[in-house]
């Protein structure tokens, strides 16, 4: 929302310097973003006159000016075509920075002779984008007045937020209640005087579609004159931004700005009957004002005549019955739409609008009617003609209900120490009614243009944002005395440790969103068992499910980062994932991507689904988890790559992690380039930590020992899992075997079709004394019977 200093000033009596108006809005909530004084921008430049202009004696097309400053008379060198004696223009002296061409002017020599100084355009003084020559001034203007106050540029520019609740921060009439009540001076009167009509307006308003639009109100206004707004309404529209049209149209962004309330004009000669509000229907379309053609839905609500489709209401009227500087007749619009309406509808069809940001937070109901008194008003002062009186359909929605509220309410929120008086000054101040039901209690009447106010905790918000933030008392919170409980729940803590865990081995961190599109959902399950969580009122239409996978936004970063050189990295990712058709189907998982060379301290290697499974395994030691029975088997779902992926399992169903190869298929389908690693480790799957992660410091157990290693080769049948293998003969042994490693895998030659041979490296650690051969001929004799019991023999 943008306004000028000036006007503020036409609707609060007050003196203070644009720095105390911003600070004044930044104490009442008001976030200023950014605000310009053009007269600063413009300090250096002032007002000048050519006294004598006569050609330069090496250049035919540049003159040698003599001009009169308030620095005293300056030889400048000038180049425009309407330089001539007598001529009041803008002067800039040395040193000053020219903001159109940008440069800072400095003494030098232009064709043997030396310029002291600048005579400016427009366009280098950014007040238009183009010029032909340099400035020409009202001859009337004295030498060194400040230049910004000779073209009118003198008056602050003042951008701030709104936040959604308060829509009546989008009039300059609100911000001037809020800085009134603050104490930054007088709010003005604003009232509306009402005008009478001449005649019975001829044209009829009927609603069709109550709930979209409850209430219509309009009149007729003859014989108007239409053409270029006035200097100072054309003046303060382009200040905040907008582009002057036409007296009429320029009245309703007038009125739209100044008071929170947009209108809407017709052409009378262009209508066809009577005006409806109604719902649109399929088949129609439209041409709206920015000369766009759209498709209307039954969803969406129409303004119309006979002839069909006038506008969008609340959004945008049409082409077919716009205002021009032909028009004659005018019909004024003010209407009230229900904000939803307004947002799906705009939403639907892509278009933004000032009407619309201001339709969809909600306008005030109550000045449905002044508003369009006051455009009345400005249009016969402006444009002369007749009014008819006015026509209102449909019901204007009641004014919100009276709050109760007690005044000590705003001690216990916030701790200020306020007197009943200063609380009733408050609110009154900011448009409410306090009315006195007891000692402490109030009934407050809340107006119109509050509907965001339903309970005395925003009473006491308010009350408090201008009494003063900087009131609010300080205090310590209060020392909770015996046991102190964990901050962080034994899950919560394991995906710390997995984080950690994962950013130690060379993996970044990413947060991406937990929205994906159905289509890409499809990709990774969503539509399998308990079908996709598809969201009814999406943030952006390829955002509409809730993802049932984290890799999915992990593999589009992967390939946004190789878009822009950054091929090499592994990113992970600790949130939830989304099954079955509730929000309350969720579950908490890691999952991570790689790609391309990983860096880290232990070297540079290029990933494979070995590496990602050793970072998964490693991640599960962090954390702590039992995976004493955990099997390893070959493959995952249908987006991993069949032949280059594993699953870790506990028992038949229950699935701890999924890693490998990302599918080439659900690559293509996302645009990403392959090969891509990734795992996903289901949290919520993981057995009970071994031990509390944190709480136990390690505790070192050497032996005095040398180990000793033994090799086995044993032929089992093909689809037996080597993990399986390893696991059985770790178990023989515990306290004796340390470690058993896979080293060999072989087929071919000497192994029987449908066989395979598996070669094991066993690491016996003697504890207490040295082995003899018969104890490690014993070990071996249960090795190859704990291998035999799953069908594999020595070799």
């Amino acid at each position: 929302m943008k306004f000028t200093l000036s006007w503020l000033q036409d609707h609060l009596t007050t003196d203070a310097p644009l720095s105390a108006v911003l600070d004044a809005m930044t104490m009442a909530g008001l976030e200023v973003e950014h605000w310009e004084d053009p007269a600063d921008k413009l300090k250096n430049f002032s007002v000048a006159k050519i006294v004598s202009a006569e050609r330069h004696p090496n250049a035919d097309r540049l003159q040698v000016c003599q001009v009169e400053t308030f620095e005293g008379m300056k030889e400048i060198v000038c180049g425009a075509p309407n330089a001539r004696p007598g001529l009041t223009t803008v002067y800039a002296p040395l040193g000053t920075y020219i903001p159109g061409s940008g440069i800072t002017l400095e003494p030098r020599a232009v064709r043997g002779v030396v310029s002291n100084g600048m005579l400016c355009s427009a366009a280098e003084l950014e007040t238009a984008e183009e010029s032909d020559g340099i400035l020409e001034l009202d001859d009337a203007l004295a030498v060194g007045t400040p230049a910004a106050a000779a073209l009118g540029l003198a008056d602050a520019v003042i951008d701030f937020e709104v936040t959604p609740n308060r829509p009546d921060w989008l009039g300059v009439v609100g911000i001037a209640r809020e800085l009134a009540a603050a104490g930054l001076g007088q709010l003005k009167d604003h009232s509306v005087k009402f005008v009478s009509g001449d005649f019975p307006c001829p044209i009829a308003v009927t609603i069709d579609s109550p709930d979209a639009c409850p209430a219509f109100a309009g009149r007729l206004i003859k014989g108007v004159k239409n053409g270029p707004s006035p200097k100072w309404l054309a003046d303060r529209l382009r200040a905040i931004g907008l582009r002057p049209i036409n007296i009429l149209v320029d009245i309703t962004n007038f009125i739209s700005y100044d008071r929170a309330r947009p209108l809407h004009v017709y052409d009378a000669a262009k209508l066809s009957g009577g005006i409806v509000a109604r719902m649109g229907q399929t088949g129609e379309s439209f041409v709206a004002l920015d000369g766009k053609s759209y498709e209307l839905t039954a969803a969406m609500c129409v303004i119309g005549d006979a002839s069909g489709p006038l506008g969008l209401g609340g959004i945008m009227g049409g082409v077919s019955s716009g205002c021009s500087d032909d028009t004659v007749d005018v019909f004024v619009e003010s209407a009230l739409f229900a904000p939803l309406n307004i947002a799906q509808t705009a939403r639907a069809l892509g278009i933004q609008s000032d009407a619309k940001y201001r339709f969809e937070r909600g306008v005030d109901s109550g000045f449905m009617v002044d508003g369009l008194e006051l455009a009345t008003a400005m249009i016969l002062e402006l444009c002369g003609g007749t009014a008819s009186h006015v026509v209102v359909a449909g019901e204007v929605p009641a004014a919100p209900e009276s709050v109760p509220f007690a005044t000590k309410e705003v001690h216990r929120l916030t701790g200020l120490e306020l007197s009943d008086g200063e609380i009733d000054t408050i609110l009154s101040a900011l448009g409410f009614s306090p009315e006195v039901t007891g000692a402490g209690l109030r009934k407050v009447g809340v107006p119109s243009w509050r509907r965001d106010v339903a309970g005395s905790a925003d009473l006491v918000e308010d009350i408090a944002r201008i009494a003063g933030f900087d009131r609010l008392p300080t205090a310590k919170l209060p020392e909770r005395k015996g046991r102190k409980e964990p901050l962080l729940t034994p899950a919560q803590n394991r995906v710390r440790v997995g984080r950690r865990s994962l950013a130690a081995r060379g993996w970044m961190e990413a947060v991406t969103w937990s929205f994906a599109s159905r289509a890409t959902c499809e990709l990774f399950g969503a539509a399998q068992g308990g079908g996709a969580l598809v969201l009814a009122n999406p943030i952006a239409s390829d955002l509409d499910c809730m993802r049932p996978s984290a890799l999915i936004h992990l593999l589009l970063a992967a390939q946004r980062n190789t878009d822009r050189g950054f091929g090499d990295l592994a990113l992970f990712e600790a949130g939830p994932i989304y099954k079955g058709d509730g929000p309350k189907d969720q579950e908490m998982v890691i999952a991570g991507v790689t790609r391309g060379a990983i860096r880290h301290w232990s070297g540079t290697e290029k990933p494979d689904v070995l590496t990602v499974k050793a970072d998964v395994l490693a991640m599960l030691d962090a954390m702590g988890a039992s995976t004493g029975g955990m099997q390893t088997v070959q493959g995952a779902r249908a987006w991993w790559h069949p032949g280059r992926s594993g699953t870790f399992k506990l028992g038949p169903k229950t699935i701890l992690a999924e890693f490998g190869e990302l599918h080439p298929r659900v690559l293509k389908e996302l645009g990403v380039d392959g090969p891509v690693y990734g795992f996903e480790l289901f949290l919520d799957a993981l057995p009970p930590a071994k031990v509390k992660v944190g709480k136990t410091k390690a505790k070192l157990e050497a032996s005095a020992f040398m180990p000793l290693t033994r090799d086995f080769a044993f032929v089992a049948k093909a689809d037996l899992p080597a993990g399986d293998l390893i696991r059985a003969v770790a178990q023989v042994d515990k306290s004796l075997i340390s470690e058993v490693s896979l080293f060999d895998r072989y087929q071919g030659q000497g192994v029987a079709d449908g066989e395979v041979s598996l070669g094991l490296e066993v690491t016996l650690q003697p504890r207490e004394r040295t082995l003899t051969d018969a104890e490690i001929e014993a070990v071996s004799t249960k090795i190859i019977a704990a291998a035999a019991k799953l069908g594999a023999r020595l070799r």
